[in-house]
């Protein structure tokens, strides 16, 4: 019922094509709720927990505006020109016993409903040198909020003057790690990752990843996650990173849409009262 919908969603505006559909959605909430055929179709889509189709299409075709029109604050994927080589790989090691790397840098980031924070603490031969923090826009998640930190992290090592030039991340967000190694995710602060990493490789440096435990003790980690809530408080830090992923879109979105349903001013004769809470 829904396919093409962004295509014919325009017709829904004459009630003879919206009631065609509500009556084809009633025969299938019919049969889903065993309900008698005297119910109505209001009261059906509440019993299935189902959206009524024309408050879905609006829906649906909002979602298309959105993340295939000109919208500039949605996060797109990254360019097709601007991949990386399918060849490369983020090296990702499993303890760090005796560890070679002369810099390492603990990741973090942090959302409330302050805001969205990313810190960052990097050690020198485990002496603490720099301490980074960043605010992202409110509507950004956690994992971008990871994933800014490990990113602004390498822009910062590389500027760095070091004869030793062996790094190691550290970050307790296991999906940024998994996001990092599947060849087939393409978002744009991963992409930027490695395409960062690409950089430093070809100028010597040794870039390696390491996940560990979150609030497990570790010094670096418990820094990283306070300078990413100080970030999340402070409304005077500009935003660096404004993007919105998908999945708050289509979240927003889907809250709208009960909304608009349980206000009930869809339905014939609607007096705009809730129809359920």
């Amino acid at each position: 019922m829904r396919y093409g919908t962004p295509v014919w969603k325009s017709v829904l505006k004459r009630h003879c094509y919206k009631a065609k559909l509500i009556r084809i959605q009633r025969l299938i909430n019919l049969r889903m709720a065993k309900a008698y055929r005297t119910v109505s179709n209001e009261a059906l889509c509440i019993i299935n927990g189902i959206t009524p189709i024309n408050i879905k299409i609006e829906e649906i075709g909002k979602l298309y505006e959105i993340t295939k029109g000109g919208e500039t604050q949605y996060d797109k994927e990254m360019e097709k020109e601007n991949w990386n080589h399918p060849a490369f790989h983020v090296k990702i090691i499993e303890r760090n016993a005796d560890s070679p790397h002369y810099i390492q840098a603990y990741t973090d980031g942090s959302k409330s409903e302050a805001g969205v924070g990313a810190g960052i603490a990097i050690y020198q031969d485990n002496n603490l040198t720099s301490t980074l923090k960043y605010r992202l826009n409110e509507r950004c998640t956690n994992n971008q909020a990871e994933q800014m930190a490990i990113l602004k992290a390498l822009e910062h090592i590389q500027n760095m003057e070091s004869c030793d030039k062996v790094v190691l991340i550290h970050t307790d967000s296991q999906i940024t790690l998994q996001l990092l190694q599947n060849k087939k995710k393409h978002t744009r602060l991963i992409e930027r990752i490695r395409t960062k990493i690409t950089e430093m490789e070809q100028h010597a440096w040794r870039v390696e990843s390491i996940w560990i435990k979150a609030h497990a003790g570790h010094r670096g980690n418990e820094m990283a996650y306070q300078l990413a809530k100080e970030a999340a408080n402070n409304k005077n830090i500009e935003e660096s990173y404004t993007k919105i992923p998908k999945s708050v879109i289509l979240n927003e979105l889907k809250e709208k849409s009960v909304k608009q349903w349980q206000m009930g001013k869809h339905y014939k004769g609607s007096n705009n009262k809730t129809l359920f809470s």
